[in-house]
């Protein structure tokens, strides 16, 4: 197939190399012109992927226009908070046909709307929309390390249709009918995995991180279910696994950003220290405010926000989750 890839960052590049790799003609689109030459001209992307080579065969460049011509499928695959920009210049540009696919891992600021939803919004009416998600972090899927991850869509034939393009012996793609799970999963589990790195920073325990986990995925599923998921999603790859690698992998810009608040840097320092975007920042605030409208109780979550957004201290907040009332463990609160 005829593939574009939107987005030329680590996650970006990597999908755009396993596609090429898979036998696929792949565009990859940079909205910075001087990346696109970088990329262009050194074939690799050193900042992010260092000594992965970039085949001559994939195009990159910041000519929109020339990485969707004749596309029959399109990956969006930059941070949630431009998804709707990057849409909206894609929109007249649309290829006849072509689905769209999201993997980006986030919720929008102010709308609170998924990634589909934003894609359903603005791309061409009848445009099929699905979207990618999982433990997948790109330094390792870009050195075709084994990796499971899911496709999802309320178009009942596109998963299907995508997993054909993207599946290969180390890429395994499951597919599932609960798109509103699948987005949720990955985009909270970001707000899960900086509290864990809040826990790093302190250097608390195995017990504690064990704890956080389980009771954060807890937050998770009653949070999806409320806002209409299925609760079995989020015990699979989505979910759990996700969430899984995100709060331990040396990989995860979200745990690395708890950590650096753990060990006493402001919200502003963190960010200012590190080169990718770390969704959860703006996630916690859509999910702590989905959770109010649905009146679903979520409190590590809520707590995140609290260290982001209000000024407390890590110690704080871990002092006011241990200090929650006493109760069994499957009750819904």
């Amino acid at each position: 197939m005829k593939l574009a890839v939107l987005g030329s960052g680590s996650w970006g590049t990597t999908l755009g190399l396993h596609l090429a790799q898979a036998g696929h003609s792949v565009s990859l689109f940079s909205s910075s012109e001087k990346k696109a030459r970088e990329l262009e001209q050194k074939r690799e992307n050193r900042e992010l992927l260092p000594g992965i080579k970039i085949p001559d065969s994939i195009l990159i460049s910041a000519d929109l226009d020339r990485v969707l011509e004749g596309a029959e499928g399109v990956v969006f695959s930059v941070p949630s908070h431009v998804l709707r920009t990057v849409a909206k210049r894609a929109a007249p540009l649309w290829p006849q046909g072509a689905w769209a696919l999201s993997a980006s891992k986030g919720l929008e600021e102010g709308t609170h709307d998924r990634m589909s939803q934003i894609l359903g919004q603005v791309l061409p009416a009848g445009t099929a929309v699905g979207v990618l998600s999982g433990p997948s972090h790109a330094e390792e899927v870009a050195q075709k390390i084994p990796t499971t991850v899911v496709v999802a869509s309320a178009e009942p034939s596109l998963p299907g249709r995508i997993q054909a393009v993207f599946h290969t012996d180390y890429f395994r793609v499951y597919t599932s009918p609960d798109i509103v799970g699948v987005e949720l999963g990955g985009a909270l589990k970001n707000v899960i995995a900086i509290a864990a790195g809040i826990l790093d920073g302190l250097g608390l325990g195995d017990n504690t991180k064990a704890a956080l986990m389980t009771r954060g995925l807890h937050e998770m599923r009653r949070l999806g279910v409320g806002l209409g998921a299925s609760a079995e999603t989020f015990s699979g790859l989505t979910g759990m696994g996700d969430l899984m690698v995100t709060c331990v992998s040396r990989h995860s810009r979200n745990r690395l950003l708890g950590e650096k608040i753990g060990k006493g840097a402001t919200l502003k320092q963190a960010l200012s220290e590190m080169s990718m975007v770390a969704e959860g920042v703006r996630t916690a605030k859509s999910a702590v405010e989905l959770a109010e409208q649905a009146g679903v109780e979520v409190p590590i979550m809520r707590q995140v926000y609290g260290v982001l957004y209000e000024g407390r201290t890590a110690r704080e907040s871990m002092a006011a989750l241990l200090s929650r009332a006493a109760r069994p463990e499957t009750d819904p609160s």
